[in-house]
Parts: C-alpha cells; sequence; structure tokens
C-alpha cells in the first residue's frame, strides 16, 4: 500500500516495502555501480509480467522501447490544466545538452542524474553568500543544473501543491502531461527570471503557465511515467505524456531563491532524482 506524499511527480508515494540493501549510504557517500545495478535488477524484477506501462525518466536522443502497453498520448498542454510545477535539482532525462553524469549519489535520488554540458564563466559562478533552496536533497549553488516540471492534466482544477491538485472529485483518472525544461543556475541578474518563468493565467478557459520556455529546440515527446527515486526499485503506475526540451537555458538563481520562497505550490527545495531507466521492456519507443 502506497500513500501520497508533497512531492508531486518526483516522488507521490513512500514505499512501506523493507527499504533493500541497495538503499543503503543515508550517511551521503556516494553508493558503487553494483548499488546502482542491483536497484536496476530490482527494478526489472518487480515489474517483470506485471503490466505497467512505460516509465521514465530515459535518454531523449535513445528513441528504442518494447514497452507496448496501450497508452493514449494526453492532449497538447494547451488544451489542458495546469496543476503544478516543481524541479529536480540535476536533469532526470538525459540528451541534449545534459549528458553529463552528475554520479551514482547516494542510491536515494542525491547528487545524481544528469548535469549542463556547456561552460560557464567565472562570474557566472561566482559563490552567493546564502543558502538556496535547502533540504533533503542539500541546496543549489550556482552551476548546478535542474529539470523543471510543468505538470498538466485533463481535470478541471487550479495550479496548487501535491497530486492532490492535479485530480479532482469528478474526474479520478485523469491523462497528465509534463513540459520539462533543463536549466543551469547562474550568478548573473540578466539571466532569465525564475519568477517569470513561472507565472500562470487562465487561458482560453485553461490554467497554463504563459512563459515556457520556445526557443530551447523541438520537445522531444514521448509515453512515460511519474518519475522521482522512491521509484528506483519499483515501477511507477502513473501514465505520463512528456515532452523534454533538449536545450538548457540559463536562469539567475537568486530568482529560483525568490520563487521558493514564495509559490503556490508550496515548493521549498528541489526534488530527488530517479535512475535513468534503460531497460527496454520498460521504455516506449519514440517515433
Amino acid at each position: 500500500m502506497r500513500k501520497i506524499t508533497n512531492y508531486l511527480f518526483s516522488a507521490v508515494t513512500i514505499s512501506t516495502l523493507t527499504i533493500s540493501t541497495a538503499m543503503a549510504a543515508s550517511d551521503g557517500k556516494t553508493v558503487s555501480d553494483d548499488v546502482i545495478a542491483k536497484q536496476r535488477a530490482a527494478l526489472a524484477k518487480s515489474t517483470d509480467g506485471a503490466g505497467f506501462g512505460p516509465q521514465s525518466p530515459r535518454d531523449i536522443d535513445n528513441l528504442k522501447g518494447n514497452n507496448n502497453r496501450a497508452f493514449s498520448s494526453s492532449p497538447s498542454y494547451k488544451n489542458m490544466n495546469l496543476c503544478n510545477i516543481h524541479f529536480h535539482e540535476n536533469a532526470e532525462h538525459k540528451g541534449g545538452e545534459f549528458t553529463k553524469y552528475a554520479g551514482n549519489g547516494d542510491g536515494k535520488g542525491s547528487d545524481t542524474g544528469f548535469e549542463y554540458n556547456g561552460a560557464l564563466s567565472a562570474a557566472e559562478l561566482a559563490p552567493i553568500d546564502t543558502k538556496i533552496g535547502a533540504g533533503k536533497y542539500g541546496n543549489l549553488v550556482p552551476g548546478d543544473t535542474i529539470e523543471v516540471h510543468y505538470v498538466h492534466t485533463t481535470a478541471k482544477v487550479k495550479p496548487g501543491p501535491t497530486l492532490v491538485s492535479c485530480l479532482s472529485d469528478s474526474i479520478k483518472n485523469p491523462q497528465f502531461r509534463v513540459e520539462a525544461q533543463v536549466f543551469v543556475l547562474v550568478n548573473d541578474d540578466n539571466a532569465l527570471d525564475f519568477v517569470e518563468l513561472t507565472k500562470h493565467d487562465v487561458v482560453n478557459g485553461v490554467h497554463q503557465a504563459i512563459n515556457i520556455p520556445a526557443n530551447t529546440g523541438a520537445p522531444v515527446r514521448y509515453e512515460g511515467s511519474t518519475t522521482g527515486p522512491s521509484y528506483n526499485e519499483a515501477g511507477s503506475p502513473f501514465q505520463v505524456s512528456w515532452s523534454v526540451r533538449p536545450k538548457v537555458s540559463k536562469v539567475s538563481i537568486k530568482s529560483v531563491d525568490a520563487w521558493l520562497k514564495n509559490n503556490v505550490f508550496e515548493e521549498t527545495a528541489a526534488h530527488g532524482v530517479r535512475n535513468l531507466v534503460r531497460n527496454s521492456a520498460l521504455l516506449s519507443r519514440i517515433d
């Protein structure tokens, strides 16, 4: 049995199963490749023949996938309601301009995922005096990569915190779509403003994020699932249509700090990262 937590699409459930030895390293040390391999094996075993749909995150440059579970693609996000915005520290997806592996991390979502491939100036990397977004997965510093998830639903709802905001009493099984954008944090007040990037309003009768970047490449669209480290060893039962933009934009870290201190989604820190899904039996084909 699982229950909803305050981590929308990054850790929507907490397993009541016993945590395996592969989920060790609570002291923050980096786990070995063997630990990650055991997690991947556990995921394969727990999903084998169980009927799970395609999973996320994935390498968006790899078009192959053998999961053919029937799955109707969600409508354009412009015809759906924005219900949540949150972000992960390091990109969960791999591809485009974010292919640099951050490492295995602690096996629980910290210090793993993928980083921006490009170079930054000394000024952009200048340290910030205060801690920004301090939480379970650490705090943010200039040079960090984040993957922002603009979550949309076919339910008639308004933007708010957690998965509950994407559901309604009238529709318990709405379709979901996530528009994903990767940013690199810089100490530059002239970089993009995260508060502006997350502004939302009602457009043509539906709630919309009105400033999702439109200059970061054609989104890679595929069918997958919710993400987050709670699914490193178990399949996600939530079906999600994804649109992942391949190019990275620079965003002011100070503006991210401002947003974390005041947003309708009650987000105060970054979410953790699920292991990249590589098992072709758990991936959809990208057309």
